[in-house]
């Protein structure tokens, strides 16, 4: 089985100048962990949940208690927060080598790739979907 036949197409992507707050309120509204950051429809980048619960600011420690500590998250790029190396494959990389690839670097997702453009993307959830389908194939 091959990437292609599992990843998804509907990618939801920011771009590196997009606020951390745009990037927080997709990742809320569409119930995903993973954003693709494009830039000219090139991949530059990636943005987690978990890259952004590391800027959240605390209402405990901000400075102005009058002022809401998330506002700071409007003013900061996804581009400054955003993982750089982004580890990729491609539609024709096998399940299991992205499954590799996903357990070896501890991550949850994979950008789909053909040469720098973005086609898709594959997460773990994905992947155990595959697996699932493929166990309940399997005969006892």
């Amino acid at each position: 089985m091959r990437v292609a036949e599992r990843m998804r197409t509907a990618v939801v992507l920011v771009r590196p100048s997009d606020s951390v707050w745009t990037a927080l309120k997709l990742l809320g509204e569409r119930h995903i962990r993973h954003l693709p950051v494009v830039e000219d429809g090139r991949l530059v980048g990636i943005v987690t949940d978990r890259d952004i619960r590391l800027v959240y600011p605390s209402a405990v420690t901000a400075d102005d208690k009058k002022q809401d500590p998330f506002d700071a998250l409007e003013k900061i790029p996804v581009g400054q927060i955003m993982t750089k190396r982004v580890f990729t494959v491609t539609p024709e990389t096998s399940i299991a080598d992205a499954a590799r690839l996903l357990l070896e670097r501890r991550i949850g997702g994979l950008p789909v790739v053909q040469g720098d453009l973005l086609v898709g993307i594959i997460t773990k959830t994905d992947i155990l979907a595959a697996f699932v389908e493929i166990m309940q194939k399997k005969p006892q």
